[in-house]
């Protein structure tokens, strides 16, 4: 106790951190939670009640994990043999190592150490700026606190973060009529004229092409939206034609948002279109470089590369793949049954066998699992059979649909039965097949 209280002593508000054997006369019952011990020899069942005040701190200060760490332990509590109990039960369901339960309860322990509040329900933003040392983890504690009840979820998705960064030297008007494009375009909306939530890349997208051009319009006196005219959008459209186009996208989409929210008077993106810019022509791949890439030897990569040469799947498609969608030596995808070829079935065999030799006891029910998601239930990431291969999963899907279009002739309904294309995607295809250099 000297050690700890050389530098000062912190104080606390006297029985603010007392729970009572039994609720007052007049009060409300808090919530309990009883769960089974995870093992023979532990406690029978855990009675925990989570605490509904909070104590606030008087002073806050960054939490120094390496001087936590050189504390005595602090004495056992209710609250940790909780969250002991779910610890083993959630691990026990999702097959999670030894190690990965060790560095668990070490987390748990070290958010519980650093509660304002003992007992009460943890931040997730809180427990997340906590466990960034070197030895713990966050996503899957926060997986523990949620499935015992205790985690407050409030953080912020990424792409708020980054739409905050991008809009906040805009003036306070501009930046108000952004934030009505934003939400519209994050969450949707059931008042005419509806829209359907956009994905977060699509914001980002959009925010990169029109952001420099409101800042220049800011910079030019404009206070507001409202000031646009047609003239300012001709303007605002420079670079090359993909970039015109892109920049023509993003500025509609905020000019119609606004017009419809009465925001904004009239939408001076309405009688302007931009140019369309010239498609790119798919070119075949050698045939050498697709033999290399089917014999990694990595199997996922193997098995990846053969779904995409043999049948044409993209990498949001592959990451998707449940194993249950693979039954008889067919693929159901996307209402789609899929005969599996010999070869991305020898690759399939080979993979099933690393993956059981690897991973035995995950629960992860995604075919295409790594080191990241197999103690979880999400998919992996659309580049993690590529990431650091000179092999892209584009240019082999579209020398696979191009070999389909040589060989029949040009059937664009075959073309957008095999591979699930529109008819305007298919044509892209079709226009190549007089190509100079694609004809013997």
């Amino acid at each position: 106790m000297a050690e700890a209280n050389r530098f000062g002593q912190q104080l606390f508000l006297a029985n603010m951190h007392y729970q009572p054997r039994g609720p007052r006369r007049g009060s409300r019952q808090p919530r309990r939670f009883r769960a089974s011990a995870p093992s023979r020899g532990q406690a029978e069942q855990t009675d925990f009640a989570v605490v509904d005040s909070e104590q606030l701190a008087l002073f806050w200060s960054r939490p120094d994990l390496r001087r936590a760490q050189s504390l005595p332990a602090a004495p056992d509590s209710i609250m940790s043999r909780y969250c002991d109990t779910v610890l083993h039960e959630h691990a026990a369901r999702n097959g999670w190592s030894k190690r990965l339960i060790n560095v668990v309860s070490r987390s748990l322990d070290m958010v519980q150490a650093q509660q304002p509040t003992p007992g009460a329900k943890i931040k997730a933003s809180e427990a997340r700026s906590l466990l960034t040392q070197d030895g713990l983890t966050a996503d899957s504690t926060l997986e523990v606190l949620a499935a015992a009840g205790l985690l407050i979820d409030d953080r912020v998705p990424a792409i708020r973060t980054y739409f905050l960064a991008q809009t906040a030297a805009l003036p306070d008007a501009i930046r108000a009529q952004l934030e009505i494009w934003y939400t519209i375009m994050a969450e949707g909306t059931a008042v005419p004229p509806r829209r359907k939530p956009r994905h977060p890349q699509t914001i980002r997208i959009q925010l990169q092409a029109m952001v420099p051009r409101l800042q220049a319009w800011a910079d030019d006196g404009h206070e507001s939206l409202a000031e646009i005219t047609p003239d300012d959008i001709h303007a605002a459209l420079t670079g090359t034609a993909a970039q015109r186009k892109l920049v023509g996208q993003a500025l509609r989409s905020l000019f119609r948002i606004l017009k419809s929210r009465k925001e904004i008077f009239t939408n001076p993106t309405a009688s302007i279109s931009t140019e369309r810019p010239a498609a790119s022509t798919p070119m075949p791949i050698d045939t050498t470089t697709i033999q290399d890439a089917l014999n990694a030897p990595h199997p996922a990569r193997a098995l990846a590369v053969a779904l995409v040469a043999f049948h044409g799947l993209t990498a949001g498609q592959i990451t998707k793949i449940l194993i249950t969608d693979v039954r008889d030596s067919r693929l159901t995808l996307d209402g789609r049954t899929i005969p599996l070829a010999g070869p991305v079935r020898t690759r399939l065999r080979a993979y099933l066998d690393y993956r059981n030799q690897r991973w035995p006891n995950t629960a992860n029910p995604h075919l295409l699992v790594n080191r990241k998601s197999a103690p979880h239930v999400t998919p992996v990431a659309a580049r993690y059979p590529w990431h650091r291969y000179p092999l892209a999963p584009r240019p082999l899907r579209e020398d696979r649909i191009l070999h389909e279009v040589h060989a029949t002739g040009g059937d664009v309904r075959r073309i957008c039965d095999l591979f699930g294309l529109s008819i305007k995607g298919a044509m892209r295809y079709q226009a190549v097949l007089e190509h100079p250099d694609l004809t013997e």
